[in-house]
């Protein structure tokens, strides 16, 4: 399980540092890709393999919505290998979506983590009101 929140820096290549106990959860092999709330989601290659699956379900050609969120998820997904000093190269077109210039904040969420632009993240969460969404979610017990 992927939990926890970690201040880094991107360096002046884009690299980011992916801390020892994120790497060892995401295992050998992972996918960054797109978040639709412009931030990047980080999935080891088994969850990446069952967002695929479930995504086979959806129509391949007559519907523009499927196509989109394919292109969406596909289309911008990268599997970059972690350095010597644990550093992950992310590309220019993710950083350039999510927002990343240098600080950046990476966090657990389950089955993947996330990375975000720190200023952003820190905004989310200020502006965070679980209250009505939390007690409305059928099956959660807070």
């Amino acid at each position: 399980m992927l939990m926890g929140t970690y201040s880094h820096s991107l360096d002046d290549k884009g690299r980011l540092i992916i801390p020892k106990t994120i790497r060892e959860e995401l295992g050998e092999g992972f996918v960054i890709t797109r978040n639709p709330d412009h931030c990047l989601s980080v999935y080891p290659k088994e969850a990446w393999q069952q967002l695929i699956a479930s995504m086979e379900t959806l129509p391949k050609i007559s519907s523009e919505p499927a196509r989109r969120i394919r292109r969406f998820y596909f289309g911008n997904s990268s599997s970059p290998e972690p350095d010597k000093q644990g550093r992950v190269l992310i590309p220019q077109d993710l950083r350039n979506y999510a927002g990343l210039i240098k600080d950046v904040t990476l966090v657990g969420v389950d089955d993947h983590a996330e990375i975000w632009d720190q200023e952003t993240w820190t905004k989310y969460n200020e502006e965070a009101d679980l209250s009505d969404i939390a007690y409305n979610i059928d099956g959660i017990n807070l």
